[in-house]
């Protein structure tokens, strides 16, 4: 099976072994030693969160055994020289105060850039579930290609590349929870099903400070989205009318907006009857909080 870099580059299976950071006994490079202030980041990085632990974990064995596989990186115009692979272990010899680095100087283009970065990454399992989903639009827009097109590329399913690229929908604020890892992916799709985004950062909010799993989440989601109705004991149900799908949306939408309201600490009054020709909801709202 080719590998994700010959699928993208059109080369062949050794080929697109080529483009990753080792070389091959076929295509040996040099490795030439590069002053550490001449080298930055690579802006194509999708990883915007890296654990620190780790990199001091990995500065340490450097420090023991020393740099096994060298940084790649290619030359800009100012003199600098841009990280195409090996990020991580550059931060780790940063750590260590190196004033050079091993590395080997490749001329590659930005969108070959690009792309080694994007999927360098994709392969790790640390990235989280939004940078996951931010490398799959970089990619779709370098490359323009169908969600189909890049999920055979990266030999994944394309309903697992378009559930992760739905995630950027979500407000900012539940993506960079899910960045820290507050959230989870599966607290994500909970919450997705929610349209107003002020009902999802209250959730949101909710769902961390009671430190509630995925099941309790997915509860009271159902239960915004399917409240119970208050029956009217006058009311029997030979009387009662079919309800159209749109009252029954308008009921939910009015039901949902006031359970958000009680929740903010605002102590209302309900009352719902079910008249003959129309539903009649009365609400009472203190003028003081109780």
């Amino acid at each position: 099976m080719k590998s994700p870099f010959s699928r993208f580059f059109g080369s062949s299976e050794k080929q697109g072994q080529d483009v990753v950071v080792e070389p091959t006994q076929h295509h040996l490079e040099e490795v030439v030693n590069i002053a550490i202030e001449k080298i930055v980041p690579n802006r194509y990085q999708p990883r915007t969160v890296f654990d620190e632990a780790k990199i001091e974990e990995l500065a340490r064995t450097i420090h023991t055994h020393g740099v096994i596989q060298p940084i790649v990186i290619r030359k800009m115009d100012d003199e600098k020289y841009e990280i195409i692979a090996g990020e991580r272990r550059f931060r780790a010899m940063t750590k260590l105060q190196w004033t050079e680095v091993p590395a080997i100087i490749r001329n590659l283009s930005d969108k070959e850039t690009a792309s080694i970065a994007l999927i360098e990454n994709l392969q790790r399992e640390e990235l989280t579930a939004i940078e996951e989903a931010v490398a799959y639009q970089k990619l779709l827009k370098l490359h323009e290609l169908t969600q189909e097109a890049l999920a055979q590329r990266l030999g994944k399913g394309q309903s697992t590349v378009a559930n992760k690229l739905r995630l950027l929908k979500l407000p900012e604020e539940v993506q960079e929870s899910i960045m820290k890892k507050e959230l989870s992916e599966r607290h994500a799709r909970a919450l997705m099903q929610i349209k107003e985004k002020e009902m999802q950062l209250q959730l949101m909010n909710m769902t961390i400070e009671n430190h509630w799993n995925v099941k309790q989440l997915e509860q009271k989601v159902e239960e915004i989205l399917n409240p119970p109705m208050k029956e009217d004991k006058k009311a029997t149900k030979s009387k009662r009318k079919a309800v159209s799908k749109d009252v029954r949306i308008a009921l939910n939408t009015i039901k949902q907006s006031l359970s958000m309201v009680t929740k903010s600490g605002i102590n209302i009054k309900t009352e719902e009857e079910d008249m003959e020709e129309f539903y009649q909801i009365t609400v009472r709202i203190p003028k003081k909080k109780s």
